[in-house]
């Protein structure tokens, strides 16, 4: 720890300061969670904080440090929400005039609290980055002071007050804690108290698998910038990890998880079940790393800790996390199961299911010999009950697909109508991310004017800042080249899955 000694001075200043806005969160021992995984499980809860997470501590911290002249000034950030209300936040307490420059994908919630917080809000660009060059120009030419969201010696130290308070309140010493990581200024502020205090203590970093940009840096030996990340757990999603958080984290931190969009579903629910309070996302992603943890290492009756890092999240979007959640913590398999087409065959299968929660069911008639049924099936005892599931099905004659994984049948084909369409032709099927906003639709079709036909189209809003969009385009393979290009024109994410299973099962 010597090579960071200059920052314990920096923390202990930030104690001084940090309690002029910030509260002593709870840590609360989570009892349901401990029993399911047989060790003792505390949350860390940030998402009590007056603007429901943590970054009101880093931030206040630097603002305080500012001269008269610069406070005169005023500030500026860029952010997609909580970074936001902490600098709003801090400025207001020092009556300083705050402008915060978030994009236009922010979540509604976010941004409407900023302005609650009386800051100025210009919404520019689609992404956190072009916010942030917007910002860092408006800083230049108004001469404010530009607040970053992690990377300054600063905000780390006023994250860190979130290890000090939390080693102050454990009962017994903690095996583990569990950070959730966007650009890293939460965990390197954690890391360098709690290491300091005890080396032994674990400190292990959790991502959402595409948002992973501080364990490509680990994995790599240096920053690296992702090409494209998902901004599901948008308060942790960022392209590139801070060079300072880099340097220690590299140093100190012993792992980073990574954990998908299901897992972290699950794990909302979990705190919801434990607490009931509603984290957002990135809020859960700490709690999804420690399950995943214990899973793999088999660990009991240890002591770990989970950093509930926010909880501003869209109301709307609670629908597609408690649909995902059941996925997540494998009490729900998703099934293709092909029946016999023939009368009673349906209800031979209803039999053959056995004793389960039918969460839903789709028929569609496929041929004269054969049907494909679409089930969700209610699971009590995870992976492996789903497992002997299928076995027993397959033993007793029917073919089946898991497709508990599957992207097509968990965002689009459980809630689609209709079926196999007989007279489409040269149809591709592709899946894209759309930002939400209005006229993203549009373009597209302008960009693809009258060359190809449109044979199949599902979309469903998730309160996400990218709609998920499921597009069947006939493409007469003379075409497949030029149809190629104007897709790599387009700019946005997109992925073909004309092989898909499901789509050949019950679309095709």
């Amino acid at each position: 720890m010597r090579m960071f000694a200059e920052y314990q001075p920096l923390i202990s200043e930030a104690l001084a300061r940090v309690y002029d806005v910030a509260r002593r969160s709870n840590l609360d021992y989570a009892a349901q969670s401990s029993r399911q995984l047989q060790n003792r499980i505390w949350l860390k809860r940030e998402d009590q904080q007056s603007v429901f997470s943590y970054k009101l501590r880093g931030a206040y911290n630097l603002i305080a440090t500012l001269s008269d002249e610069q406070k005169k000034n005023g500030v500026v950030a860029a952010s997609a929400g909580n970074h936001a209300q902490g600098v709003a936040l801090a400025a207001s307490k020092m009556d300083m005039v705050a402008t915060i420059v978030m994009p236009k994908t922010a979540p509604e919630i976010k941004v409407n609290a900023v302005r609650r917080l009386n800051a100025r809000v210009v919404l520019h660009g689609n992404t956190y980055d072009e916010a942030q060059v917007f910002a860092k120009k408006l800083a230049s030419s108004e001469r404010m002071e530009f607040i970053p969201p992690y990377d300054n010696p600063l905000i780390i130290a006023g994250q860190a007050t979130v290890a000090v308070e939390l080693l102050e309140q454990c009962e017994r010493q903690p095996d583990c804690i569990f950070v959730p990581v966007g650009g890293g200024g939460l965990i390197a502020g954690i890391a360098l108290h709690v290491k300091s205090m005890n080396p032994a203590i674990k400190i292990i970093g959790v991502e959402h698998d595409e948002a992973a940009c501080m364990y490509r840096a680990l994995e790599s030996g240096e920053r690296i910038v992702l090409d494209h990340i998902d901004i599901f757990a948008d308060g942790a999603a960022v392209r590139q990890a801070g060079e300072e958080t880099f340097r220690i984290c590299r140093a100190l931190v012993d792992e980073v998880l990574l954990v998908n969009v299901d897992e972290i579903c699950a794990a909302v629910k979990d705190i919801f079940e434990d607490t009931r309070a509603i984290p957002e996302p990135a809020g859960a992603l700490a709690l999804t790393g420690l399950k995943q943890y214990v899973q793999r290492e088999g660990v009991k009756d240890k002591n770990l800790v989970a950093i509930v890092s926010g909880a501003n999240v869209n109301f709307d979007r609670l629908r597609h996390i408690a649909e995902l959640s059941a996925l997540g913590e494998q009490s729900e398999a998703l099934v293709c199961i092909t029946i016999p087409e023939r009368p009673g065959s349906f209800r031979t299968l209803c039999h053959d299911l056995g004793a389960r929660q039918i969460t839903e069911f789709n028929y569609r008639y496929s041929s004269v010999g054969a049907a494909h049924v679409f089930a969700g099936v209610q699971l009590r005892h995870g992976v492996g009950e789903k497992n002997q599931l299928i076995e027993n099905l397959t033993n007793k004659g029917y073919q089946v697909v898991d497709l508990s994984n599957d992207t097509v049948a968990k965002m689009h084909l459980r809630y689609m109508v209709g079926g196999h369409a007989a007279n489409v032709t040269d149809e591709v099927l592709y899946r894209f991310e759309f930002p939400e906003r209005s006229g993203a639709l549009l373009h597209f079709l302008t960009q693809m004017g009258e060359r190809w036909n449109i044979s199949l189209f599902h979309y469903r809003n998730h309160g996400a800042a990218y709609g998920r969009v499921l597009m069947g385009i006939q493409v007469p393979p003379a075409q497949a080249g030029e149809f190629q290009i104007f897709l790599d024109k387009l700019g946005i994410k997109y992925s073909e899955e004309t092989t898909n299973p499901v789509y050949k099962m019950f679309l095709s």
